[in-house]
């Protein structure tokens, strides 16, 4: 680009990696090469058939490739068997409904799989309840209706800025993944500092968990990586 080495999104949208990049610096991306960018995984499917290479019939990788069977709590109990404790379910108004073996087994905005025996919320027409919180501390895991998981802001620290240009400034318009797996959405910085930014989201969002990385892409050419940071606090409705 003009003000320097930037970061892409890949041909493939399937495959696009570029949310897991957002960290790396411009004098990193100055030296770095990304020969498949371009292409689609048929097209590299089909080059590698070309040549003869054995990895043209290799299967995808599917969830965490290091990850037996896809049960990374599993892996957690395993390697750190200590940070694991059983706790309560609670609901947002205080009442405990049931009890679990550790929060490893749960994430924000999950609804199955609750342990719970598929209780509604008596407040919301007895819609289906949701992972609101996990207080990692006490282990509780706390749920309550969709609406308790609504967010318009997203608070960002160690925040890295890929392109060239630097930090956005306060008020640009920045399109926001808060997944990997999420579309873009369009968003305001309406705070930057040092290593710290604040995300304001056109439109409320659900679900949004702490600890995920937060990635800008340009909202004019949205290809291209802006930066990001990783979320430490989205105030919802329901979590004071």
């Amino acid at each position: 680009g003009d003000d320097g080495p930037e970061l892409h999104r890949g041909a493939d949208p399937g495959k696009d990696q570029s949310y897991f990049l957002f960290a790396t610096t411009p004098e990193q991306l100055d030296y770095l090469r990304f020969p498949l960018g371009g292409m689609t995984k048929d097209e590299t499917r089909a080059l590698a058939h070309k040549y003869g290479l054995s990895v043209a019939e290799k299967p995808d990788s599917q969830d965490i490739c290091f990850v037996p069977n896809g049960r990374y709590g599993d892996v957690v109990r395993r390697l750190r068997p200590g940070a694991v404790e059983p706790g309560e379910i609670v609901h947002l108004d205080g009442t405990v409904l049931g009890t679990h073996n550790g929060v490893i087994d749960y994430t924000i905005g999950q609804r199955r799989g609750l342990g719970i025996g598929g209780r509604k919320d008596a407040d919301e027409s007895d819609g289906p309840l949701y992972v609101v919180g996990i207080d990692a501390g006490t282990h509780k895991v706390i749920v309550g209706p969709q609406s308790a998981l609504a967010c318009h802001e997203v608070i960002l620290s160690e925040t890295s800025w890929t392109s060239g240009r630097g930090a956005p400034a306060v008020g640009a318009k920045v399109l926001a993944r808060l997944r990997n797996t999420a579309p873009a959405m369009p968003a305001t910085l309406s705070s930057v500092a040092d290593d710290t930014a604040i995300l304001h989201l056109d439109e409320r969002q659900f679900g949004i968990a702490t600890g995920q990385a937060a990635v800008l892409y340009d909202v004019t050419d949205n290809d291209v990586v802006l930066g990001g940071g990783w979320i430490t606090d989205a105030p919802t409705i329901g979590i004071a």
